[in-house]
């Protein structure tokens, strides 16, 4: 193993990790990362929100669940060796009715049997201990969970990667992968007999596909199956204006449904002071449709083509009639959000941003809730690494790197 090449194709926080991991776990092994954007983080990673999940949601025994609480470890170690922002600005999991309180405290017993480290039940009045301007009639309270800046721990990963000899290639959109005699032939876009034919072509022993919103169609070009697919689900911010930002403390979440992989408008507080509001969860048009208006047709016909699409709507057409709603109009928007801090208005907010979930889901309109990990000899292709991918980076980076160095049925 000691003089293989090793290509990860996608330079997210996860692709990043899995080359850091190879790297520290096989000096001498040649880790290439690919990536089709100019610089590293863009997508996913680069639109994050920024919390580091402490793992209260997860089913326990599945892979979220195991890889979450093991990567918040690995993570605050990580921050702290290299001076990397890590703060515990502590979570609030708050039900504002009756009905909500069940499904809290199987919430509860979850995030017990998942290890979450100091969580409590707290009640109402406690909630405006920690939280003044808040309200709900009980809560959980995660005083660990915290937030990060996950595209400077990517950054920091790629560093890592080029002092080990590896090299992170931008600029490579992958257009082609091939089994060739004792290895694997990756391609980019370039005419042969192009000046840059060469520099898009790499020979490498074994591939990881880390690729994020592209995971399904990356995947097909190493002969994977056709499904998961990715559907991109768009998650728009508000922020709060400057003179509202002390209204909010910490992360203040509502208690999901536990139909859907998404947690609800929240409030935020970020690394750089600000305070994010959102996200909702809207169907995108493009799988980089950051914006409203943005529409991919390949991406579009993609999703009309797929019976999974159909059947997803049909069964949460609801839903997501009331998602869209909240995307038009910031007063619907914000009506979820006074649920929880109702000093909080129309007047108090701006337009943030928006990223773009990578969200898998099955034939049966089955959205996928855990990751998934596909083994295909000498290629692993991680066909759904949604949230808490970037809390579970490096947990995720061991469990793949575990496969693939202990494969000793690969070629």
């Amino acid at each position: 193993m000691a003089d293989e090449t090793i290509g990860i194709v996608g330079a997210g926080i996860v692709g990043l990790a899995t080359g850091r991991e190879i790297a520290l776990r096989r000096p001498g092994t040649r880790v290439v990362v690919l990536e089709k954007e100019q610089r590293i983080a863009v997508h996913q990673t680069g639109h994050n929100s920024g919390v580091v999940h402490a793992g209260i949601y997860y089913a326990p025994g599945s892979l979220k669940a195991d890889l979450c609480v093991r990567g918040v470890s690995m993570l605050r170690e990580y921050c702290q060796e290299r001076a990397l922002p890590y703060e515990e600005t502590g979570k609030l999991v708050v039900a504002v009715r009756e009905d909500e309180l069940d499904r809290m405290e199987s919430l509860y017993r979850r995030a017990r049997n998942n290890h979450v480290p100091d969580l409590r039940r707290i009640s109402e009045e406690e909630i405006k201990e920690i939280e003044p301007h808040a309200t709900g009639i009980a809560a959980l309270h995660s005083p660990r969970t915290a937030i990060t800046d996950y595209p400077a721990i990517a950054r920091e990963f790629a560093k890592d990667i080029e002092a080990s000899g590896g090299e992170v290639r931008l600029g490579f959109p992958v257009t082609s992968i091939t089994d060739v005699p004792g290895g694997i032939e990756v391609t980019s876009g370039r005419p042969r007999g192009s000046r840059d034919e060469d520099r898009g072509r790499v020979r490498v022993d074994r591939l990881i596909l880390c690729s994020g919103l592209h995971s399904d169609s990356v995947a097909r070009l190493a002969q994977d199956s056709r499904e998961p697919r990715i559907v991109p689900f768009r998650g728009e911010y508000l922020l709060l204006k400057r003179q509202s930002r002390d209204l909010v403390r910490g992360l203040i979440y509502p208690v999901p449904d536990p139909r859907y992989p998404f947690l609800g408008v929240h409030f935020t507080p970020r690394i750089d002071g600000s305070v994010e509001v959102g996200p909702n969860a809207v169907l995108a048009l493009a799988k980089e449709g950051y914006r409203l208006g943005s529409v991919s047709p390949r991406d579009l016909a993609g999703l009309a083509g797929y019976p999974g699409t159909w059947r997803m709507a049909a069964r949460h057409w609801r839903t997501g009639i009331k998602e869209y709603r909240g995307s038009l109009s910031r007063a619907a928007f914000m009506k979820d959000a006074q649920l929880y801090v109702p000093g909080v208005g129309v007047p108090d907010v701006v337009r943030g941003g928006a990223g773009v979930r990578a969200q898998a889901l099955d034939r049966d309109g089955t959205l996928v809730d855990d990751f998934r990990i596909h083994r295909l000899g000498r290629i692993t292709a991680v066909r759904n690494a949604p949230s808490p991918a970037a809390t579970a980076s490096m947990a995720i980076a061991e469990h793949i790197v575990d496969a693939v160095l202990d494969d000793a049925s690969a070629p």
